[in-house]
């Protein structure tokens, strides 16, 4: 997916950043889209030369992305749009660490197609997971809950069968479904991270 080339064409003083992020271990595959989708943005920024986005190891991501002068890598840092796409992280990514190194020649070719995020699972799939987190609680709720609540109206019935299947679901169940199963759900990140954890070992 990436090569190592050696710019020796570049007569002006690039700059590259690489910032550092921790991501939750049940959002990568938003990070991974965050990702392409911010350096998408910061390519029609004046002086962009590339950028990529890695992950080392577990948990431990990294955007690169590199402008042809000091200035123009300062004018996207500084912008307010760079800032409005990092304040998006925040539900599923924390910054860990951000450095600038100006000059180094080694780089990643971005002249290829950058590749997509990963498409979302197939339909199929997320229903058997809504259907694996939502059918126990309703089976439970009918066998144990609702036998004690036959007089009532079945109005308030109904509520209270969805406001306990619905919270179950969204807090405990679901959150913990789309860990156990993100290798499935997502065969095209893992296999991101495997080629990239291969090339390091």
């Amino acid at each position: 997916m990436w090569r190592l080339c050696v710019l020796d064409d570049v007569t002006s003083n690039p700059v590259t950043v690489t910032v550092a992020y921790q991501v939750l271990s049940d959002r990568e595959a938003d990070f991974h889209s965050w990702g392409w989708a911010m350096l998408g943005a910061s390519s029609r920024q004046p002086g962009f030369l590339g950028g990529g986005v890695l992950v080392d190891r577990e948990a431990e991501w990294h955007v690169v992305y590199r402008f042809a002068s000091e200035g123009t890598a300062q004018a996207w840092e500084d912008s307010a749009d760079r800032a409005q796409w990092e304040a998006r992280t925040s539900g599923f990514a924390r910054q860990t660490e951000r450095r600038s190194v100006r000059g180094s020649k080694v780089w990643f070719d971005s002249q290829t197609t950058a590749p997509r995020a990963p498409a979302p699972p197939p339909k199929w799939k997320l229903w058997f997971i809504n259907m694996s987190a939502v059918f126990p609680p309703v089976l439970l709720f009918n066998l144990i809950v609702i036998p004690y609540l036959g007089g009532l109206n079945p109005l308030v019935r109904t509520l209270l069968l969805c406001l306990c299947v619905t919270a179950l679901v969204t807090w405990i169940l679901m959150p913990r479904l789309q860990r156990f199963f993100k290798k499935w759900l997502y065969p095209p990140l893992q296999a991101l991270r495997g080629r990239h954890k291969r090339r390091t070992a």
